[in-house]
């Protein structure tokens, strides 16, 4: 099975969609229906922590402090069309292979994931509920959209760092 073609491509992204998707928002619900309103609860000696969050901007609440309607214009509009771009890439180019197809199909789950928050929350806020961390060294509290998200890029690095197996070439311009 070759998921870089054809109709195995299209199965591979509708399960890993629908998987990461569908677990992304039953454990924001969840996160709703059970943490909204209660402490922080930790776990392994406070290296894991779940605490119900809204977040009304991006990454690590970037954006947050801008007005509503801008946030609406960079956090839904804006990346609705990054998504859909992504969402092009990974059906239609066909000389993707298999780890940078596998990584952006994370990164449009996650995308997708948060996105849904976003038009569907009051606010446009994402759900967020997971934290780890060592005393005071903590990460900014997520969810799976964001894991998925961040295995997509971490995925893509050796990519974007590696050099091309081609030598550069200088045109002769005769000179």
């Amino acid at each position: 099975m070759d998921i870089t073609r054809g109709r195995w491509r299209l199965a591979f992204l509708a399960v890993m969609l629908i998987t990461c998707v569908g677990c992304d928002q039953a454990t924001k619900q969840l996160a709703i229906d059970h943490l909204k309103g209660t402490p922080p609860q930790s776990y392994f000696g406070d290296l894991f922590r779940i605490q119900y969050a809204e977040n009304p901007g991006a990454f690590l609440s970037l954006a947050a402090n801008l007005p509503e309607d801008a946030r609406f214009w960079l956090l839904t509009v804006a990346n609705s069309l990054v998504l859909l771009f992504v969402g092009v890439i990974v059906l239609v180019r066909k000389d993707i292979d298999r780890m940078s197809l596998i990584a952006l199909t994370f990164i449009l789950a996650g995308g997708v994931g948060n996105l849904i928050d976003r038009m569907t929350t009051q606010n446009g806020v994402v759900i967020d509920f997971l934290n780890l961390g060592i005393g005071g060294l903590r990460t900014g509290v997520f969810n799976v959209a964001d894991m998925a998200i961040t295995a997509g890029f971490l995925l893509l690095l050796p990519f974007v760092f590696r050099r091309s197996e081609e030598p550069a070439t200088v045109a002769n311009t005769g000179t």
